[in-house]
């Protein structure tokens, strides 16, 4: 059963407390103009911005503890199908001459948005922009989005989801309420894996239940991606540090597959995994493990290497570069000095 999209779900787990606090800005008439919805990927920052929104549109209940909506109500619907006229989305648009989606929120896109709230709302009630993902504007479009806060309309409400909000402008951040949410813990973390990965096996549950963070939308991916085999092959390049060798890098490329997924899979995993080292390195709490790759190289050395992955990662999406020999070239940064 795949998970409906943020705009289409009417269930929100484990952030009870981020819904109370909206619900009760709301309720006492003193709503602040733009929040900013922050928090690791796929934790339900988008469910939320949407579930706020339809609940403001649809009108505010006299009291309660839920922004819960009725999927059959009329706003509910219109929501979900992208047809409300009260309601707008800045997000990356899809470009013309490539087909592809631009890789940063445009300009042009923010513009249309604060176009829209200085109309009269349709329906006599909030007009409501959601921003998603904020970490993608560009400058232009950060500044553009900047006028719109320092000068709001009445009964215009902006919705920021954000997993990076250091990326924004410190003007920017400042003119929003900050609500931070948190990843789900272990229980709603079952629940949601039992709903949407019933097929997972009891064997694979609890490695991708601790691969995802407490994030369902990493579950959901990793899953579909065969996170959890990935993972096992990231632990075996890490147990054959200090001298990997390249004979065994190719044969790793040869097992990623010629897929578009591995690679992505691959280095975020892998970055995650030296991540935790370095952390755990940093404030002592190494594992046994742990302790064995930092006894390889300094801790700063790590990060070195951390950030050099990182930029490799980025440099091969971002410029289409050959996948294969960025695993290959990868893995050579990890091999001992």
């Amino acid at each position: 059963m795949a998970a409906p999209e943020p705009r289409e779900n009417p269930e929100l787990l484990g952030h009870a407390a981020a819904e109370q606090a909206l619900l009760d800005a709301a309720l006492s008439a003193r709503l602040h103009h733009a929040w900013l919805i922050t928090g690791p990927p796929g934790i339900g920052k988008a469910t939320l911005a949407y579930r706020f929104a339809r609940r403001l549109l649809a009108g505010l209940p006299a009291s309660g503890n839920s922004l819960w909506l009725d999927p059959a109500s009329p706003v509910f619907r219109r929501v979900a199908a992208g047809g409300h006229a009260d309601l707008r989305t800045a997000t990356r648009t899809v470009d013309p001459k490539t087909g592809r989606q631009h890789r940063e929120i445009l300009v042009d896109d923010v513009r249309a948005a604060a176009e829209f709230l200085h109309l009269t709302a349709i329906e006599g009630g909030w007009r409501v922009i959601i921003v998603d993902p904020a970490e993608l504007l560009n400058v232009n479009a950060a500044n553009a989005l900047l006028k719109v806060l320092e000068e709001p309309p009445a009964s215009a409400l902006l919705l920021l989801v954000c997993a990076a909000p250091g990326r924004l402008p410190a003007t920017l951040r400042s003119r929003c309420r900050m609500l931070r949410l948190s990843p789900l813990d272990d229980a709603n973390m079952n629940r949601l894996l039992a709903r949407y990965l019933p097929d997972v096996s009891p064997e694979e549950r609890p490695r991708l239940l601790f691969l995802a963070e407490g994030s369902p939308g990493r579950a959901l991916r990793l899953a579909d991606e065969e996170g959890v085999a990935v993972a096992k092959l990231v632990d075996e390049v890490l147990a054959g540090l200090p001298r990997f060798g390249t004979d065994r890098a190719h044969g790793v490329v040869d097992r990623l597959g010629r897929g578009e997924a591995g690679f992505p899979v691959f280095m975020e995993l892998l970055l995650g995994r030296l991540s935790a080292v370095v952390r755990a390195g940093a404030r002592g709490r190494a594992d046994p493990e742990q302790s064995r790759l930092l006894a390889l190289r300094p801790l700063d050395a790590w990060g070195e290497v951390w950030h050099a992955l990182s930029r490799l990662a980025d440099e091969t999406e971002r410029f289409s570069l050959d996948k294969r020999q960025a695993v290959v070239s990868g893995l050579a940064l990890l091999d001992g000095p």
